[in-house]
């Protein structure tokens, strides 16, 4: 009797039905057929590539912008016994080889690429080895100039196409597209129209509202304190997600804070308490919500004016995925209009501004011309624009202009386990045992722990769990591993919590860095337009919600939702 996606579903996710459009566009890869699917957050997307997967031999290939998220997947794959790795900054030039390693012998299922590794010369000269099931293709509208994360490393997914051995199936996921967008991935990635899926645009139990005040905390009690339950308070900065949950607290809302600027451990801790309920309120910047699936968020409100209605669309579609009544609450005044102005003109500095930075960088990592071979480097940004007397929010934007352009990658901080990996092979292992009995107990702790993985794989290890065992202290643990590392019989990665900072391939010299400025300038202008049409939408008071945000997107919405701020206030009227 031949398994079945449905067979793969129940046993490795627990479900015993699929979502909406889940089975169309598993059955479709499961044909062999390219495909462009477009599905609103919360809608399972994962499910769709990582199901026709398990389904067919070789590895699947996804290429991911998000590091968090890549790990988030990988984990939970391996949680179900699947292996599953990552290719991201931060990673040493070991591991990649010994990750690369492992797909070439057929022994992982899924592996996450981020973006600017596809052309690196290790990554392309392994790739005709690796026996393919898939090309997945996540967050597919970076690789439309007209999208509103436009990323120049997505266009490199045409080499991994040229390298593989084997033609496969090329799946591409979006959350939202508009006709130009859907257009241009189609055209970039070679899928014919007629192999495109669309999620349901409309959510009839969601309620978009827009309120223009001058007193936003007034307004957001009013909101909490009538619409119970879960609830994500979306604001821009750092500082505000303080500001905002200390007035909530003092009003008796439990509520906590998430920014990029936490530690992994706090930031895990933060979102398992609101994910158990423990806490009703997040007030959180933008790092906050991507690959979290909490059905019962009844409330998602944005205290400052979203980027762009593509923002605001993704993070609105947080609320209410149990498809129970929920609301999307957006708050603004003219001063929210000023700021938005402003940051898109920061948002674009200069070309000398930007040399200025890439030099600044240079100097502050120490990282001389030529390769750079993707070397990561710890990097504190405020350290850095202190040092060099440099504008905050202009120096962040010209480092995300770089890293668009895939000069450099910037990762905020995220926590990452020590690992070891032994370099000898069993015989070889036993000899070293044999000839330095003093390591002896020690090597066989680490065996009788991690079994034989350590030997093929990079192992994440704790060192306070290893020094109870050997009933030692997580320090004299560590001076074991350096020491074994240093003999050559490990390699030992010690754990970190912070930003990385990496120059990709090579290091220019700044005054002949390669940018295309022209292309930033076109990257303004369809900012710009994106800018007037979330205006548009926050200043609109009559039309349905649900029409505008299916026009802006090119959705028919054939009547008005009734559920908006707009609808009842004609219904009332």
């Amino acid at each position: 009797m031949s398994v079945t996606s449905l067979d793969i579903l129940h046993r490795f996710w627990g479900y015993t039905a699929f979502r909406p459009n889940q089975k169309d566009i598993i059955d479709t890869a499961l044909n062999g057929e390219d495909l462009l699917a477009i599905l609103p957050t919360g809608a399972g997307k994962s499910i769709c590539f990582q199901v026709p997967a398990m389904m067919k031999e070789g590895t699947c290939l996804v290429v991911s912008p998000l590091v968090s998220l890549m790990k988030d997947q990988i984990e939970a794959l391996r949680s179900k016994g699947i292996p599953a790795y990552a290719v991201y900054s931060g990673l040493t030039k070991r591991e990649i080889d010994a990750i690369f390693d492992n797909v070439a012998y057929g022994k992982v299922k899924f592996l996450y690429v981020a973006p600017e590794r596809l052309k690196s010369e290790a990554f392309l000269a392994r790739l005709p080895k690796f026996k393919l099931n898939y090309l997945v293709v996540d967050e597919a509208h970076c690789i439309s100039q007209w999208g509103y994360d436009f990323r120049p490393s997505y266009l490199d997914i045409a080499l991994v196409k040229e390298h593989i051995s084997t033609p496969v199936p090329i799946l591409a996921f979006t959350a939202s597209a508009t006709k130009k967008v859907k257009a241009d991935i189609l055209e970039k990635l070679t899928i014919t129209d007629s192999k495109t899926l669309q999620g349901d645009f409309l959510r009839p139990t969601l309620s978009y509202s827009v309120f223009k005040v001058e007193n936003k905390y007034e307004k957001l009690s009013q909101v909490l304190n009538k619409v119970g339950g879960s609830a994500i308070v979306y604001v821009n900065t750092r500082k505000k997600t303080v500001e905002v949950a200390k007035y909530l607290f003092a009003n008796k809302i439990t509520v906590d804070v998430y920014h990029a600027g936490l530690s992994f451990k706090e930031r895990d801790v933060k979102q398992k308490k609101w994910m158990k309920n423990e806490v009703r309120v997040i007030v959180a910047t933008n790092a906050f919500g991507m690959g979290i699936n909490k059905p019962d968020v009844r409330t998602v409100i944005h205290y400052d004016a979203p980027s762009s209605l593509e923002a605001y669309y993704q993070e609105a579609g947080r609320a209410g995925r149990d498809e129970k009544k929920a609301f999307a609450v957006a708050l603004y005044n003219e001063d929210d209009i000023e700021t938005l102005h402003y940051n898109l003109e920061i948002n674009y500095p200069s070309e000398e501004f930007i040399r200025r930075i890439y030099q600044a960088l240079s100097n502050f990592l120490s990282v001389a011309i030529g390769p750079s071979n993707f070397v990561s480097h710890d990097f504190n940004f405020e350290l850095f624009i202190k040092r060099f007397n440099l504008p905050s929010a202009e120096s962040y934007r010209a480092l995300q202009l770089l890293e668009k352009h895939g000069f450099i990658k910037l990762t905020d901080a995220f926590y990452e386990p020590s690992k070891i990996k032994f370099l000898l092979s069993n015989q070889e292992l036993y000899r070293f045992q044999v000839a330095n009995s003093m390591f002896d107990p020690f090597l066989k702790t680490i065996l009788r722990t991690y079994g034989g993985l350590v030997f093929d794989h990079y192992q994440h290890i704790e060192e306070a769990s290893l020094g109870k065992k050997l009933n030692k202290s997580p320090y004299d643990v560590r001076s074991q591993l350096i020491k074994l590392s240093k003999l050559g019989v490990i390699h030992y990665i010690i754990q970190h919590d912070t930003p990385q900072l990496t120059f990709l391939e090579y290091r220019f010299d700044a005054a002949k860095l390669p940018i295309n400025y022209s292309g930033i300038q076109f990257l303004k202008k369809s900012d710009t337009k994106r800018l007037q049409e979330l205006i548009m939408y926050l200043k609109e008071e009559s039309q349905c919600r649900t029409y505008l945000l299916g026009d802006y997107f090119d959705e028919y919405v054939k009547d008005d939702c009734g559920v908006c701020d707009n609808c009842l206030n004609k219904r009332k009227s």
